[in-house]
């Protein structure tokens, strides 16, 4: 388990890596992710791909702000992960891969966020 709790902040920075790229690169592919009733949705968009990015690399060097600020971001975001199940589902297409993706996403946030908290400061592996 150890070991586990040492790597866990690295794999939680690689997803952010990928994903804070990805908010830039194609911001496109998450408009459908932000509610409608929030405004900006491009300026979301590429605040949370930057604050990824950022949080990426305070885990990788284990700063000791990126833990809490890896956490605050995963439990910011999941109002708008339960909203978009919801809308999916709604949508009509209650079997698709869209919509169970979209609900088994929910639960993955915990884990996520319980590895965000193993990144201790200067605990390098």
């Amino acid at each position: 388990m150890a070991r586990v709790r040492r790597f866990a902040p690295d794999v939680l920075a690689a997803l952010f890596a990928v994903s804070g790229a990805a908010h830039l690169v194609r911001p496109g592919a998450f408009e459908t992710l932000i509610p409608p009733f929030l405004p900006a949705p491009g300026a979301i968009i590429a605040i949370s791909g930057v604050a990824e990015l950022i949080c990426s690399v305070g885990l990788v060097r284990r700063d000791w702000w990126a833990g809490p600020a890896s956490a605050a971001l995963l439990v910011a975001v999941f109002p708008g992960n339960v909203w978009f199940a919801l809308a999916t589902t709604s949508a009509g297409a209650s079997a698709g891969p869209l919509v169970v993706g979209s609900w088994l996403r929910l639960p993955i946030q915990l884990p996520l966020i319980w590895a965000a908290l193993q990144a201790k400061a200067g605990a390098r592996h």
